[in-house]
């Protein structure tokens, strides 16, 4: 016997795998990209799905988004080092986002966005200075918040957008939990 409940779920999983494979392919995709001057950095496109899990299916399962993109998407990249930087400075920017949305009733996704984004570079940049045991590279500082904060306004613009354009049946029951008032 298939309930609401069971049938909520399965929505609910299947829309958190589409959201990861999107996920991994931006990720995937954006590596491909090099951005002149700054080694390793990357648009964080990728971070749209991750936002929209948080915000359609709350904390928890945006963690799992983080956690499978990243893991495959280091996996397929052949880069399992990025997997250190990546997951701690994604589950990071992930909890600094959520709380954000509790603490801030009517911030814009934007604002969320792009404090997400500049926090999950200097979370990698710290991760990656305390293995390399110099503080030298924290000259890259600026130019990895400067490209934080314009790929974290185009990422909450993209999930802004996204949101309005989906039609009300399509999204959760208890959207409450992720922010959407």
């Amino acid at each position: 016997m298939v309930t609401k409940r069971t049938t909520g779920t399965g929505r609910r999983i299947a829309v958190l795998g589409i959201l990861t494979g999107l996920g991994l392919v931006a990720f995937l995709l954006e590596s491909l990209i090099p951005i002149p001057y700054l080694p390793g950095a990357k648009l964080g496109f990728s971070n749209i799905f991750s936002m929209l899990a948080l915000v359609l299916y709350g904390l928890p399962n945006a963690l799992v988004v983080v956690l499978v993109r990243t893991f495959l998407g280091s996996l397929f990249a052949g880069n399992i080092s990025m997997m250190l930087y990546s997951t701690t400075a994604g589950l990071l920017s992930v909890c600094a986002c959520r709380l954000m949305l509790l603490l801030i009733p009517r911030i814009s996704f934007v604002a969320v966005s792009v404090t997400g984004a500049v926090l999950h570079n200097l979370v990698q940049l710290s991760v990656y200075c305390a293995l390399a045991g110099t503080a030298q590279l924290f000259g890259y500082a600026p130019y990895l918040c400067l490209l934080g904060a314009v790929s974290g306004a185009i990422v909450g613009l993209a999930v802004t957008y996204t949101l309005k354009s989906l039609p009300v049946r399509i999204l959760p029951q208890d959207r409450d939990k992720g922010g959407i008032k």
